[in-house]
C-alpha cells in the first residue's frame, strides 16, 4: 500500500484527496461499509482491529491485527494513514490518546470520551440544556437504595460504560430488587435512570463538518426486539414539529462536541402533556449508526459516504430523502433467507459477510423504498 502524503498530523485546514489512507478502528460491519464508501472516491483504508479476520478487513487495502493497547502497533499503524476514524465507541481513551498524536482522530477523543461514561453523557447532555431522563450516579447497594427513594420505580440501572443492545443494564421494578440488580452488574460503577413511559422511540442521524457545517436526515422510528434494533421506519410517525425538534437537538449535540463526522441521537418520544419536553434524548453514539442504514439506498448521500467526506474535508453531501424506507436487520440464521431478500422487488440487501450466524449477531440488513407519500 502507498505510503500516506505525510507522517505528521494532518493540518487542519487540509482536503485528503484520492489516493490517502484512512485508519479504521474496528473490524465490523460498520468498518466494512466505510472502506466501500471510501472506495468510490478512491480512497484506502487501512483497519486495526485484534480479530485475524473481520468482515471490513475482507475489504480493505491493508489490515494490522493487534490488541488495543499495543503503543508499538498503533504508532506503526498511525504512520501509515492520513486519518483516523472508527467504527464502535469502545475504543480505549488512551488508544485514541497514542493515535492522536500521529494523525488526526476524528471525530475527537473527546466525542469518544463523552460517549463512554452513561455519567458523563448524562451531565454534558444536561449541561447543553438537552433533556434526558432523571439519573443519579450509583456505585453501592446503599447508593441504590437511597436512588429508588428519590427515583421511584420502575427504574433502570445501567453500567456506566460498555453497554449496547441492551447489555449492562437491568430494570428494577421494586425497590427489594437493588442488590440482585447490583449483582447483575458485578458492582460495576453505574447510574439509575427513571423508566420514561415514551410512546415511541426515535434517531436522527448527523453530520458536521470542521467548519460547523451540519446535514441532518429525517427521523427515523426504530422497534427493537430483546434489546437489539429489529427495524427503523421513514419517515418516523411524528408531526414535523416534533421532528424538527429532534433535529435541532442533535445539531446541538454535535456542535457542542465540535463533532467531525456522523453521529447517531436517540430519543425517547413522551406522551403529549401540558408542561414538559415531548422528546429528551436517551443516547448518542459517536459513529455511523445501525438506525441510519436505509440513508444508503434512500438518500442522495448515505450516512457511510457522508462521515467520508466529514473526516477527508470534504463538502457534506446532500442528505436528502427521495423515497420512503424500511430498514430490517437480518439476526443470526435470518440471512440463510438471502435468495429470497434478493428477489424481492424494490428491496435492496446488504450482508456483512460474517461466517457464523450466531443468536443475536447482526449478519446483514435489507431496505425496503417505497414513493415519498409527501409527493
Amino acid at each position: 500500500m502507498p505510503s500516506p502524503k505525510h507522517l505528521t498530523a494532518m493540518a487542519d485546514s487540509e482536503i485528503l484527496s484520492p489516493g490517502s489512507t484512512i485508519g479504521i478502528l474496528g473490524g465490523g460491519q460498520l468498518g466494512r461499509m466505510l472502506a466501500l464508501a471510501a472506495a468510490e472516491f478512491g480512497l484506502r483504508v487501512h483497519i486495526y482491529a485484534p480479530e485475524e479476520t473481520s468482515p471490513a478487513s475482507e475489504v480493505a487495502d491493508a489490515a494490522t491485527c493487534a490488541a488495543y493497547d499495543d503503543a508499538t502497533a498503533l504508532t506503526n499503524f498511525a504512520a501509515t494513514v492520513d486519518v483516523i476514524t472508527y467504527e464502535f465507541e469502545n475504543v480505549p481513551g488512551e488508544t485514541a490518546r497514542i493515535l492522536n498524536e500521529h494523525a488526526p482522530v476524528r471525530p475527537s477523543p473527546k466525542a469518544l470520551a463523552v460517549s463512554q461514561d452513561r455519567l458523563d453523557e448524562k451531565q454534558f447532555l444536561t449541561s447543553m440544556g438537552i433533556a434526558v431522563a432523571p439519573f443519579i450516579p450509583v456505585d453501592t447497594v446503599d447508593d441504590l437504595t437511597n436512588a429508588l427513594k428519590t427515583l421511584g420505580t420502575p427504574a433502570v440501572l445501567k453500567t456506566r460504560r460498555f453497554g449496547y443492545d441492551g447489555k449492562g443494564q437491568v430494570k428494577i421494578n421494586h425497590p427489594g430488587e437493588a442488590a440482585a440488580a447490583m449483582e447483575a452488574l458485578a458492582g460495576a460503577p453505574a447510574i439509575l435512570e427513571a423508566f420514561m413511559p415514551f410512546e415511541k422511540e426515535v434517531s436522527v442521524i448527523i453530520a458536521r463538518a470542521r467548519d460547523g457545517t451540519v446535514a441532518a436526515y429525517d427521523p427515523g422510528e426504530n422497534v427493537h426486539i430483546n434489546h437489539i434494533l429489529h427495524t427503523t421506519t421513514v419517515p418516523a410517525d411524528m408531526d414535523a414539529r416534533l421532528a424538527n425538534d429532534a433535529i435541532e437537538m442533535a445539531t446541538k449535540v454535535a456542535h457542542g462536541l465540535e463533532y467531525v463526522g456522523v453521529m447517531g441521537v436517540e430519543f425517547f418520544v413522551l406522551p403529549p402533556t401540558t408542561d414538559g419536553p415531548r422528546l429528551c434524548v436517551n443516547e448518542f453514539a459517536p459513529r455511523v449508526h445501525n438506525s441510519g442504514h436505509w440513508t444508503s439506498d434512500a438518500c442522495v448521500t448515505g450516512q457511510f459516504e457522508q462521515h467520508i467526506r466529514a473526516i477527508c474535508n470534504w463538502p457534506l453531501g446532500n442528505p436528502h430523502r427521495h423515497s420512503d424506507a424500511l430498514m430490517t436487520n437480518l439476526i443470526g440464521q435470518e440471512a440463510h433467507d438471502w435468495q429470497a431478500h434478493a428477489a424481492q422487488s424494490g428491496r435492496a440487501l446488504h450482508l456483512y459477510g460474517k461466517h457464523e450466524a450466531r443468536p443475536g449477531r447482526k449478519m446483514g440488513h435489507v431496505t425496503d423504498l417505497h414513493p415519498r407519500r409527501d409527493q
